[in-house]
């Protein structure tokens, strides 16, 4: 009946909506002789945030028509390159001749749509050819469609890499870091030829049990049965995905916006003062970010029932016991080809400190020259991914550790003299094309890589960043030797080592 009740208050307040912005412009308008005055500019000021609190908001553009490359600006073209049930896959096409590494932006589906990270796109797209998942909402697809629960989200990631192909780098932003980690894991015992270079999580819980947040306790204090019973919900008739069975969007704001209810309070206050005092600027920004904010989706029930038993109640990824559809276990530890970062930051109330660096420990494939943490100081879970700290302090980090992954582009063969026999040719040509194993590169000529070695992470510990140790690496590449250079005492790009396996 929630979903219902929620149908009736939007008719039922569009009307007084209405009302209320014919008022607001009323009040403001220059034939109105009192619009200068204190009381007017209040009034109207009344109105016209009631409005804009009682609006709602459909699924966003991400809007993103250009960019600059080099100091100059190009034109980019939103496409839509695969499409599927539940999801496509979007391309951000910019119109340069640069080749620049690739990456997928594995978007949250957790309530909000995938513009939610249009500044996320807007600043990697300057030095990276961007894709995004671009997750539907489940009350827009017909019952008929069958289902979507986490399973599906794996093999929807496999699918999205497949298609891109090799030389790939993945961001997964928040609740995707599960699933992905999964996805490539499963990809890695299947020798897949598409495996992803790099994988970065970003606020991911991939170990709830560290600095459990309220979302955390909020998970584990309430049975599966308690969720199925209060929060599922049936899609209404209106809708074309009619009678499926979801987690509505509407309540996920609710849940988001009572976790901080006194900044968004105090957001709307100073949004009061904008209107009042005709601030427009500042006004225009407020609008902007609650009209994305606002703007959710429905889950199916299936999907998030999964993902609250599976990552947040059993934590089953990292206790080890995470199963693909019931009969494959998933191993984290034969990830070997595909180098790991990790991003926190310091004030996340959603994935606390220590849950996504708990994926080194479970990554014990990986050497230690494939492993970077990092730390941002003075952010909360939006801020990994979006605002002046991740424009100026997280993405570039990320795009260091992405190039200094990038394959290295092939050597060019000097000719051979005319005069030389067949013979000797075919030799040559032999040698050059078998790959040379990696110990034996090691032992040759290689130059020893000064990387940066982090301390064992604790969950109780609320900075992770300690002074750096540099040790040598013979097998590291130059490129990842540059990429993780400390960057400064407080904020680190680090290496964090990996258990032993057992």
């Amino acid at each position: 009946m929630l979903y219902q009740f929620n149908e009736f208050q939007k008719l039922a307040l569009s009307p007084i909506r209405t009302g209320a912005q014919i008022q607001s412009q009323i009040l403001r308008s220059p034939f109105n002789p009192f619009s200068g005055t204190p009381q007017a500019q209040t009034l109207a000021a009344v109105y016209e945030l009631f409005a804009e609190t009682t609006q709602y908001h459909g699924k966003p553009a991400f809007g993103i028509d250009q960019t600059v490359i080099d100091g100059k600006t190009v034109a980019v073209k939103e496409k839509i390159v695969h499409r599927k049930t539940f999801g496509q896959l979007k391309y951000f096409e910019r119109d340069t001749k640069r080749s620049d590494p690739k990456v997928l932006i594995v978007a949250p589906m957790s309530g909000h749509f995938a513009t939610l990270l249009r500044g996320t796109v807007e600043t990697m797209i300057t030095d990276h050819e961007v894709y995004i998942t671009d997750w539907r909402d489940a009350s827009s697809v017909p019952l008929t469609d069958g289902v979507f629960d986490l399973d599906d989200y794996i093999d929807y990631v496999r699918d999205f890499l497949d298609f891109l192909g090799p030389n790939t780098h993945v961001m997964a932003v928040c609740q995707p870091g599960v699933p992905v980690t999964a996805a490539i894991a499963l990809m890695s015992e299947d020798k897949s030829p598409n495996l992803p270079l790099t994988l970065t999580l970003m606020g991911s819980p991939i170990d709830a049990r560290q600095n459990p947040t309220a979302p955390c306790k909020l998970a584990t204090d309430h049975s599966l049965d308690w969720f199925e019973r209060t929060v599922i919900q049936y899609v209404p008739a209106v809708y074309p995905g009619a009678f499926r069975r979801v987690y509505p969007g509407f309540l996920q704001l609710s849940g988001f916006m009572s976790m901080n209810l006194d900044r968004h309070v105090e957001a709307h206050m100073k949004q009061f003062d904008h209107l009042v005092q005709g601030d427009g600027d500042n006004a225009d920004k407020h609008r902007a970010f609650y009209a994305e904010y606002n703007a959710v989706m429905d889950l199916t029930a299936e999907y998030y029932l999964q993902t609250i038993e599976t990552v947040f109640q059993k934590q089953s990824l990292a206790k080890g016991e995470m199963m693909y559809r019931g009969t494959r276990p998933v191993n984290p530890g034969a990830i070997e080809k595909t180098a790991l970062m990790t991003v926190e930051g310091e004030l996340d109330d959603i994935s606390g400190l220590g849950q996504t660096a708990a994926a080194h420990d479970l990554c014990t494939g990986l050497p230690q020259s494939m492993k970077a943490h990092y730390e941002q100081e003075g952010v909360g879970h939006y801020g990994v991914f979006n605002g002046r700290r991740f424009n100026s302090e997280i993405a570039p980090r990320i795009s260091k550790f992405i190039r200094a992954h990038e394959p290295k582009p092939a050597q060019q063969l000097s000719l051979v003299p005319k005069l030389e026999a067949k013979a000797d040719v075919s030799k040559k040509a032999a040698a050059v094309e078998k790959p040379v194993p990696a110990r034996a590169v090691k032992a040759k000529k290689a130059k020893p890589a000064a990387i940066v070695v982090a301390p064992k992470l604790k969950a109780t510990s609320k900075k992770i960043a300690e002074p750096s140790k540099r040790v040598k690496n013979a097998s590291a590449p130059k490129k990842a030797a540059a990429a993780l250079e400390p960057v400064s005492a407080k904020k680190t790009l680090k290496s964090t080592p990996a258990k032993k396996k057992a």
